[in-house]
């Protein structure tokens, strides 16, 4: 009769072993799915599309992507007036409107007004140079300068031609 050795660790894990082996060769085989799309790459050293981006970069690939240059340009004509004219000249006067090209200016008094005509071209020239011009030329092509407007005296949604009831001043 055979005796019965005890069992050595070596032949516990070489048991194991074999009931691992025959239990995954037992599982059916699972089979390989492709993901729809484009493989990805590894970018490299260099920074891809996918790692972070700082905020500027994305508002500018934003501007770029949705065509809002010219708008980005508009708005930095009345964000950045005072810089772009100069301190001396943005204090007396205010950017109002911007359309097809044209700046309304209005000074803040009459004589303010004539000079800022007279000065046209070189505020025209300040504009240029620090906005840059785009694609479909610059933003601002003409400069319009108002003055002040005098007091309306409309009081109402009616109103009468000529002096009216103003006439009692004299």
């Amino acid at each position: 009769m055979a005796e019965e050795r005890p069992a050595r660790p070596s032949d516990i894990a070489r048991a194991a072993l074999d009931a691992a082996r025959a239990a995954s060769a037992a599982r059916p085989k699972p089979t390989r799915r492709r993901v729809a799309g484009p493989r990805r790459s590894w970018t490299g050293a260099h920074p891809g599309a996918d790692d972070p981006q700082t905020l500027g970069a994305l508002v500018d690939s934003l501007v770029s992507q949705q065509d809002w240059s010219e708008r980005t340009k508009v708005g930095s004509v009345f964000g950045r007036w005072d810089s772009l004219v100069g301190p001396e000249i943005a204090a007396h006067c205010a950017p109002q409107s911007l359309s097809e090209g044209e700046l309304t200016v209005v000074a803040e008094s009459t004589a303010w007004a004539t000079q800022l005509r007279m000065m046209a071209p070189t505020i025209l020239a300040r504009l240029h140079g620090g906005l840059g011009g785009g694609v479909g030329g610059d933003v601002v092509t003409r400069l319009r300068v108002v003055g002040p407007t005098a007091p309306s005296w409309k009081k109402g949604p009616r109103t009468v031609r000529g002096r009216g009831p103003r006439d009692t001043y004299g």
